[in-house]
């Protein structure tokens, strides 16, 4: 039997979050036997909560946690992520740039990891997202050794093991990069698949913000100071 846990971040994403859930629902639920879907709101300024209290109200699969104020979206993740109740877990976007069929190459590939981690061949993003998250992976596997070639790639398939082992303290753009290096570290084994990227279609990207990308790299070197001191 496989039970599956889609978990998400929203912020101000009240226009996607319906035809989101229809896909988790029509592309994702057919392939398993026990599906949920966990949405956290992260403070949004739009109607993103009462559009997933009207989900849930609708189907019992679905979740919604709240976030009083915007903590980031690391931490929105996060807290989506820990409020899994199932034996896998899928942690995405709301935003629709993932065709989450796709998952269905990723549940075969469990049987030899612990984790399959999705990188964008073709990301849909602007030239200067794309460059920022390039550097940001090389970055990532130069300070901490290799995880994955596409580290901020919000597809990513795993075990509820590893959020029974470890928590992640990170709460901004960091908490991925943190995420896969605890796992590596924690002896969890990781696979790599290609995912489609498509453009986004309503709402507003957060993540190329200064103050989002200046936490990032606070949260970086902090990270890297703190294994340094414990190895």
């Amino acid at each position: 039997m496989t039970s599956l846990t889609v978990a998400m971040p929203a912020y101000n994403e009240a226009l996607n979050l319906g035809p989101m859930v229809e896909m988790i629902k029509t592309k994702v639920g057919p392939l398993v036997d026990d599906l949920e879907i966990v949405i956290v709101d992260d403070g949004s300024k739009d109607n993103t909560a009462q559009v997933v209290a009207d989900l849930a109200a609708a189907d019992s699969r679905v979740r919604l946690i709240r976030h009083a104020v915007n903590m980031g979206y690391g931490a929105a993740v996060r807290d989506s992520i820990w409020a899994a109740t199932k034996e896998l877990i899928l942690t995405t976007d709301s935003d629709l740039q993932f065709d989450l069929g796709e998952i269905e190459r990723f549940l075969p590939r469990m049987a030899e990891a612990d984790m399959v981690a999705g990188y964008r061949f073709s990301r849909s993003d602007p030239w200067y997202r794309r460059l920022f998250g390039n550097g940001w992976s090389w970055l990532v596997n130069l300070l901490f050794g290799y995880t994955v070639r596409d580290v901020d790639c919000a597809f990513k398939l795993f075990t509820r093991r590893i959020i029974d082992t470890f928590t992640v303290e990170s709460g901004g753009a960091m908490f991925s990069a943190e995420f896969l290096v605890r796992t590596k570290r924690a002896g969890f084994k990781i696979v790599e698949e290609p995912v489609s990227h498509y453009p986004r279609v309503a709402g507003t990207q957060t993540g190329a913000k200064l103050h989002v990308i200046l936490r990032a790299f606070r949260e970086l070197f902090k990270l890297r100071w703190r294994m340094w001191r414990n190895q």
